[in-house]
């Protein structure tokens, strides 16, 4: 059993009063996190400008390093989007949008796709904007063998958690739905447009190829495990999933998200990020706030937290069993 949180029994001004006291942000920490994120990854980037002349080897060392610390700004810019890491609106605005360029992930586009996650998280009837898409068992035995091998291709762990990260970041992100506003569909391209000069003016610096040469293996490593940090959130054992009628924003929250219990130093680069579900109770919590949150409250306490081999158990998860109320593998369904 993967959670026991108590506090689902308690009643919604308990929780939410909980909640409040970390719902602060303090701005001596926010500045302090953004410059011990935002300093040590263009140093990083620097050095591996001048390790090129070395060895790519040495490169592709300091890119795993310069991948963590982009990790930690990506999670720098959620928080600006959620309005938790600093108390003025267009203060967050004017930190995330250019912390979005270096994580190549447009700020308005993202963060509205990510509040609708929010939400509809664990909502059946909801699904399809900002989470993995995940067919009920029904749905997928009603399909064509066509639409059923597709399905599978798209949830395989090299297309979702290899292939699909890269190609989220570099291409999908460039293009937002027909449906979005004129407002919004100016900023991604603006967006875009700001990566592509960003782009050209460091390729005028060290060339083109170098900068290649640093960027995508940077990117790469960040974005697979940037999403596979979003996989295990919502998709694991245990999950609680349900239809609208029956779905409720605390349980929901509490139940329908992973605590991921990581190594302090990749607590540290993921931005606490692993207390998902208070995040999700709360998402106005800064994330250095958010163990904190955990340790002080006996209700958020999870019996048994999910760890980076554990979480591979979800790797075979792809259908929800409406019945069973559980995630199922392509092998528990009989075709």
């Amino acid at each position: 059993m993967n959670k026991n949180v108590s506090i689902s029994g308690t009643n919604d001004r308990s929780w939410m009063q909980i909640v409040q006291k970390y719902n602060q942000p303090s701005a001596i920490q926010s500045w302090w996190q953004v410059i011990n994120s935002l300093l040590p990854y263009i140093g990083l980037w620097v050095l591996m400008v001048y390790s090129l002349s070395v060895s790519y080897w040495l490169t592709l060392l300091l890119a795993v390093f310069a991948a963590g610390f982009l990790v930690r700004i990506f999670i720098i810019f959620h928080d600006c989007g959620h309005g938790s890491f600093f108390k003025s609106t267009r203060l967050s605005k004017i930190v995330g949008v250019p912390l979005g360029l270096l994580v190549f992930t447009p700020y308005h586009k993202w963060h509205h796709d990510h509040l609708i996650h929010h939400q509809t998280v664990g909502n059946l009837d909801k699904r399809g904007v900002g989470d993995v898409k995940t067919l009920t068992v029904e749905e997928y035995l009603q399909m064509s063998k066509w639409q059923r091998l597709k399905y599978r291709i798209y949830r395989h762990p090299i297309v979702l958690l290899v292939i699909g990260p890269f190609v989220l970041f570099t291409i999908l992100f460039r293009f937002p739905k027909r449906t979005r506003s004129n407002k919004e569909k100016l900023y991604t391209h603006l967006s875009t447009l700001a990566i592509v000069a960003m782009i050209t003016g460091l390729s005028f610096w060290i060339g083109l190829v170098p900068y290649l040469l640093i960027q995508l293996p940077v990117l790469y490593i960040a974005a697979v495990h940037g999403t596979w940090l979003f996989y295990v959130q919502h998709q694991y054992e245990d999950v609680k999933w349900a239809r609208s009628d029956e779905w409720d924003y605390k349980t929901m929250a509490l139940e329908g998200s992973s605590f991921l219990k990581l190594p302090k130093v990749l607590q540290w680069f993921t931005g606490n990020i692993g207390f998902h579900h208070i995040h999700h109770l709360s998402p106005k919590i800064p994330n250095y706030n958010l163990e904190k949150c955990y340790k002080e409250n006996e209700d958020f306490h999870i019996e048994k937290p999910l760890t980076f081999f554990s979480a591979l158990k979800s790797l075979s998860f792809r259908l929800w069993d409406e019945k069973n109320q559980r995630l199922v593998s392509f092998r528990s369904v009989a075709v």
